[in-house]
């Protein structure tokens, strides 16, 4: 198994200390980014301006009665680490500056028009090119057992965060559908309710929203589907109730609110990829060499901090994901 970037879990600031002890200087940081971003956010990606991830130690203990941990958690994996010396961003910043244009396009606009967002009765349906397809509801995928893991978030935009997730690794959810042989990729589907998801009434984007990964990219350890951050359940604004996390890709690749998941042969659709495959790429791995044509990705401004920080390569997972792509130019296949 792969090592990541080491940290110790006890390093990462428990939520009501941080709250307490940053609520002054979290409302004047947060203030003073989101104002000087908040511009920007009402357009499409593509005519943005630019803009101004460890296992936390489960103990083998249920986190609570919400429907994010009501599966049995699993025992600590200390090989699983998130980025030394980064504290997890606050919470009231990881549910309030979103991107889901399914409800708006403002960052601020998502949280308040996807509040009565119902997430239960949920499915995600696996099929494709698997010996075994099946629909599992949503207590079926936590009765796969949920983790805790710290990973570093990196948006396209050039901001980030560092969030404590909950969730299943994707790759026990795809062993129990067993992929052929000629699978090679991993396409999933957001859900299409305009009714329940507002903004898909509106041409801003093709819809649904797809996105997708190459089947070794889907296996790796590292990716998960979340169904919560800070112990609690992911709220609608963050992708309830259970999206995609590959954390040394751009956010955008980490889907939300999926209910379709199909194992494929050739390389799916993805939305931003084809909407402007001049700017997003299919990969879109984390990469400081390679600027966006509109700005560059060698810097980061991490929410609920002042000054701008550097991108890592993979967004600092080199070490565990580097190797997939050994024999791709990662300036042509970004």
């Amino acid at each position: 198994m792969m090592k990541p970037d080491s940290i110790k879990s006890n390093e990462i600031t428990d939520e009501s200390e941080y709250q307490q002890r940053h609520q002054w200087r979290r409302n004047f940081l947060r203030g003073a980014i989101l104002a000087g971003t908040a511009a920007t956010t009402t357009m499409l990606y593509r005519r943005l301006a630019v803009p101004a991830g460890s296992i936390r130690q489960a103990a083998g203990k249920q986190t609570g009665s919400q429907p994010a941990a009501d599966g049995a958690v699993t025992q600590p994996m200390p090989d699983y680490a998130s980025p030394e010396g980064e504290s997890a961003t606050d919470y009231d910043d990881i549910t309030g500056y979103n991107n889901f244009y399914e409800f708006s396009t403002s960052k601020e606009g998502v949280a308040p028009r996807a509040k009565n967002f119902v997430t239960r009765p949920w499915t995600v349906e696996v099929t494709g090119l698997v010996h075994k397809p099946r629909t599992f509801d949503l207590d079926e995928l936590l009765a796969l057992g949920v983790e805790e893991r710290v990973y570093r978030f990196r948006c396209v935009e050039a901001w980030s965060m560092v969030i404590p997730w909950i969730g299943v690794p994707l790759s026990r959810l795809l062993s129990l559908v067993e992929p052929m042989g000629n699978a090679g990729f991993v396409a999933f589907q957001t859900l299409f309710d305009p009714q329940r998801m507002p903004n898909q009434r509106s041409s801003v984007l093709p819809w649904p929203y797809v996105e997708g990964l190459r089947l070794d990219e889907a296996l790796h350890p590292l990716t998960l589907l979340s169904t919560g951050i800070y112990g609690k359940s992911l709220l609608p604004q963050n992708g309830a109730p259970i999206r995609l996390v590959v954390p040394w890709k751009y956010g955008f690749k980490s889907i939300k609110s999926v209910v379709k998941i199909r194992l494929v042969e050739q390389q799916p659709p993805t939305t931003w990829s084809d909407y402007a495959p001049e700017e997003y790429g299919f990969y879109s791995n984390v990469n400081p060499g390679v600027a966006h044509p509109r700005w560059s990705q060698a810097r980061e401004r991490r929410i609920g901090e002042w000054s701008m920080r550097n991108t890592l390569i993979f967004n600092g997972y080199a070490d565990q994901v580097g190797s997939l792509y050994s024999n791709l130019d990662l300036r042509r296949y970004f």
